[in-house]
């Protein structure tokens, strides 16, 4: 365990949409510190979303996030020598990062030839989220029947 709390980061909203979750999509997009193609990518996939479903970019966002975002997890504990899966309900801090992670991950699964950009990529993913059909959402899904099949240790929480 650590010593102490690890102190949170102020992360700055984002230029166009002025949001805080948006600007944590566009950081969990960003490889090799390249904020501005993550930016461009972010806002491309936002604006091809919301074109295809015909709603406003950040209504579409938090949306997704909701539809994506897990209420209960299994952990790690170890009693007696035994390490159980106990199911613990997520922080919402925590929810909203696997989220992000989810999505991102789901989307960079999709196959390169039908997709050209991860722009685009991202887009169908987050449509296909609203739709109820998408990779993310299947983690979820994961996430909570694991869960359900560990209630019996639910009385080991800590």
């Amino acid at each position: 365990m650590r010593a102490k709390k690890a102190p949170l980061r102020i992360i700055t909203p984002d230029g166009k949409h002025d949001s805080i979750k948006i600007a944590k999509l566009i950081n969990y997009i960003m490889r090799s510190g390249k904020k501005s193609v993550a930016t461009s990518i972010a806002y491309e996939a936002l604006d091809l979303a919301s074109a295809q479903t015909k709603k406003k970019p950040l209504e579409l966002f938090d949306e997704v996030i909701a539809a994506i975002t897990p209420e209960m997890e299994v952990r790690s504990r170890r009693v007696g020598g035994a390490a159980y899966q106990v199911p613990m309900p997520v922080r919402p801090r925590r929810g909203f990062a696997l989220a992000l992670r989810w999505l991102v991950e789901e989307a960079n699964k999709r196959p390169n030839k039908q997709y050209h950009t991860f722009a685009e990529k991202l887009a169908a993913e987050m449509v296909d989220v609203l739709a109820g059909q998408s990779g993310s959402l299947a983690r979820k899904e994961t996430s909570h029947k694991n869960a359900e099949a560990n209630k019996a240790f639910s009385h080991f929480r800590w």
